[in-house]
């Protein structure tokens, strides 16, 4: 009898996956900003996952609005824009409300005054090089704050798991941040910068992947979900690559909407495995 090693197997899966991710469209992706959410925070787990996708929403929103800039992908993108807007607002507003210590309400007041301050550079006139660089300062206000309301909360929960969750959940926001870099790099926008950061996001979110899949919490669907995840990183990680490949000028419009539609089913795959992790009891 003819038995598969475990390699194999894991190799005949991700191609699977890979295969998938190439056929797959943004339009299968819209629906993680449009899908309903919670009226309320359910519980500590249920805002960390949705503080980390505060974090996310900050990064994508850029992607987005640098897509416009190069007019590439423009429906998918202006609908992720829009989509995405509306849904880091309602967020806000339930983290906010749920906030279980000043020292939390204190940090989500000041991501609504900076949110007010990027939304003006997100849909205020058309998406150009012009003004490039005062989104990107914005949107990192903006993460800066997001990410410290994540510990913030993870540090209420106190437990292994909300650790777990806010991991994964980064794990999101790397991968539009990833993207948003490429983006900028293209147009160009501080490209020496954008590559650094690239670099410096791609080893992050490697090292995490294997926190999550060796974590003791990471049970048999979550670990198959990673590996799913893996085919998704494994074609992103390609169009990334391409890039320093052949240099700021080597992409071509092309390469930039492969990037946008690839960071798209990377997240979709991370933010199924957040869920999972913040469905387990802590």
């Amino acid at each position: 009898m003819t038995t598969t090693s475990p390699a194999l197997q894991r190799r005949t899966l991700l191609l699977k996956a890979g295969a998938a991710a190439g056929a797959a469209t943004v339009a299968g992706t819209l629906a993680l900003a449009s899908r309903p959410a919670h009226a309320q925070v359910a519980n500590l787990n249920d805002a960390i996952n949705k503080a980390g996708r505060q974090r996310m929403l900050s990064q994508r929103m850029g992607k987005a609005w640098l897509a416009l800039a190069h007019k590439v992908q423009e429906p998918a993108a202006r609908q992720v824009l829009e989509q995405s807007v509306a849904l880091f607002e309602r967020q806000l507003a339930e983290l906010k409300s749920y906030a279980p210590n000043p020292t939390i309400r204190n940090t989500y007041g000041q991501l609504d005054a900076a949110w007010v301050s990027h939304k003006a550079t997100l849909l205020t006139g058309t998406p150009a090089l012009a003004g490039a660089t005062a989104m990107l300062q914005a949107d990192a206000r903006v993460l800066a704050l997001a990410h410290q309301g994540t510990v913030q909360y993870e540090s209420a929960s106190g437990k292994p798991v909300g650790h777990l969750v806010n991991v994964a959940g980064r794990q999101r926001m790397l991968s539009q941040r990833m993207a948003k870099f490429y983006l900028a790099a293209q147009l160009p926008v501080d490209a020496a910068v954008a590559a650094a950061e690239i670099a410096k996001a791609r080893t992050e979110f490697v090292a995490a992947t294997e926190v999550l899949r060796k974590a003791p919490e990471a049970n048999d669907r979550i670990r198959q979900e990673l590996l799913l995840a893996d085919g998704q990183w494994v074609f992103f990680d390609a169009a990334l690559q391409r890039m320093q490949a052949g240099g700021v000028a080597g992409s071509t419009a092309r390469q930039v909407s492969e990037v946008f539609v690839a960071s798209e089913n990377l997240l979709s795959s991370m933010d199924r495995v957040t869920g999972l992790y913040a469905a387990l009891a802590g």
